[in-house]
C-alpha cells in the first residue's frame, strides 16, 4: 500500500493512542483513579474524556455525522473527566480502544478535504473546514494528554515512557 496523507495521519494518531495505553500499562484501579494534581482529575477520567470528547465526538459526530453519537452528545450533561464509579477501569480502557477502532473504519475511506458533516452549535462561528484539520486536531489533543499521563504517571511511581536504562 502506498504511503498517503491519510495513511500517515492515521499511524501517527495511532502511535499517540498507544502512548496513551501504554503508560498505563502495569496500573492498578487505585492508581488509575487517583487524582495526581490539584485539578483533580485522573488517569482513568483522562481516558473517558479522550473515548468521549475526542474520538466519539470529533470523529462519529463531527466529522462522520453519525446520528445517534450526536444525540448522545448533547443529550448528556454528564462530565467525560468523571467516568460512573461503577464502571471498571477495564470498561474505560475497553470504551476507548473501541472508541478509537470505531474512529479508524470511519476514516479509512474518508476524504481528508471533505468539510464535517455536523457542526454542533455551541462553538458559534467558529470552525473546522475539512476532516484533515479535525484529525490534526485529535492528534494534538492526544499527544497533549498523553504528555499529562506521563508526568502523572511518573508522580505515582517513578516510572518514565521510552526511557531505557
Amino acid at each position: 500500500m502506498a504511503d498517503t496523507e491519510l495513511t500517515t495521519l492515521l499511524g501517527v494518531l495511532n502511535g499517540k493512542r498507544g502512548h496513551v495505553l501504554d503508560i498505563l500499562a502495569g496500573l492498578d484501579g487505585a492508581a488509575l483513579r487517583r487524582p495526581v494534581l490539584p485539578s483533580g482529575w485522573t488517569c482513568l477520567g483522562l481516558v473517558h474524556h479522550l473515548a468521549l470528547d475526542d474520538e466519539k465526538f470529533w470523529f462519529r459526530a463531527v466529522a462522520a455525522g453519525e446520528q445517534d453519537a450526536i444525540d448522545e452528545i448533547l443529550g448528556t450533561e454528564a462530565d467525560a473527566w468523571r467516568p460512573d464509579p461503577e464502571r471498571s477501569a477495564e470498561e474505560v480502557l475497553a470504551l476507548y480502544r473501541a472508541e478509537a477502532a470505531r474512529a479508524d473504519a470511519f476514516l479509512a475511506t474518508a476524504d481528508l478535504d471533505a468539510p464535517p458533516a455536523w457542526w454542533p452549535d455551541f462553538f458559534g462561528s467558529w470552525r473546522y473546514d475539512t476532516l484533515r484539520e479535525v484529525v490534526l486536531h485529535v492528534i494534538t489533543e492526544t499527544a497533549t494528554h498523553a504528555g499529562h499521563l506521563d508526568a502523572v504517571r511518573e508522580l505515582i511511581d517513578g516510572r518514565q515512557h521510552l526511557v531505557l536504562g
